[in-house]
């Protein structure tokens, strides 16, 4: 743990995000209330180039995922070293990938293999930076003002992404209550009512209309996080919110990094 520029920050050096999450959820545990940012990797400057953690990964899965395997670690930088099919339906494929391509890394590769690949990965030095990663494709639903959370609401929305919150739950201004479906981050109004009248509707909203949030855990969350982003842990609930809550405020800082 390493001390920062401000006094109520620390700079917490580990290996991998499940390093960092079983920290941060013991001291969840114990009360403290904080907030994390993105993990970052810790580079090294050699012969004047910036050099980066690398990790040897292993993995095994069955034939039919070879393609989605090689594609998923292709986005993160990985190059392919070996790879053997002893005709038992099963591959094993052998990577040199960035240890930051590994970053949100585990919950994708067990969406694409269906739960059946075992990967395992351990140190193989420093190399070259290997160039800008993608992480993730979509963008963020943020909440652009405080209230409760409305089903009318979430009914609306929810063609647009998937929610991370539940109906009555409390959102406030610059908070992420789901992912998109595009690439934009996009701010909605999560609190919006239904206009009272004196008729009622012959389909009116109700809670079998609306599809189930996702609930992220700690380790989740850190993966889903950009860089714009953090996730604030408290004892009883666990968000991912804006580093820049106010809307104007992070509408103008997007504007000046896009001119630079």
């Amino acid at each position: 743990m390493l001390p920062t520029e401000r006094p109520d920050a620390w700079e917490v050096q580990g290996r991998g995000e499940l390093a960092l999450a079983i920290l941060v959820e013991q001291m969840r545990r114990e009360g403290f209330e904080l907030t994390v940012g993105k993990p970052q990797v810790v580079t090294r400057i050699v012969d004047g180039k910036v050099h980066e953690p690398m990790e040897h990964m292993t993995i095994d899965v069955p034939e039919e995922y070879l393609g989605a395997v090689t594609q998923l670690m292709a986005a993160r930088k990985g190059r392919m070293t070996n790879m053997a099919n002893h005709g038992t339906g099963w591959c094993r494929m052998e990577f040199i990938v960035p240890a930051r391509g590994l970053i949100g890394f585990r919950t994708r590769f067990l969406t694409d293999t269906r739960g059946a690949g075992i990967a395992a990965s351990i140190s193989e030095g420093y190399e070259p930076w290997a160039g800008p990663i993608e992480y993730r494709t979509n963008g963020s639903m943020v909440a652009d003002r405080a209230g409760v959370v409305t089903p009318f609401a979430m009914i609306n929305l929810q063609e647009r992404g998937s929610f991370f919150v539940k109906p009555t739950s409390e959102v406030y201004e610059g908070m992420i209550v789901g992912e998109n479906s595009r690439a934009d981050d996009m701010d909605v109004n999560i609190t919006k009512e239904k206009k009272l009248t004196n008729m009622r509707a012959a389909s009116s909203d109700t809670f079998e209309n609306l599809t189930p949030p996702r609930d992220l855990t700690l380790e989740e969350s850190l993966e889903f996080a950009r860089e714009d982003e953090c996730v604030e842990v408290t004892p009883d609930a666990i968000r991912i919110r804006k580093v820049i809550l106010d809307t104007n405020e992070r509408a103008k800082a997007n504007r000046a990094r896009a001119k630079a």
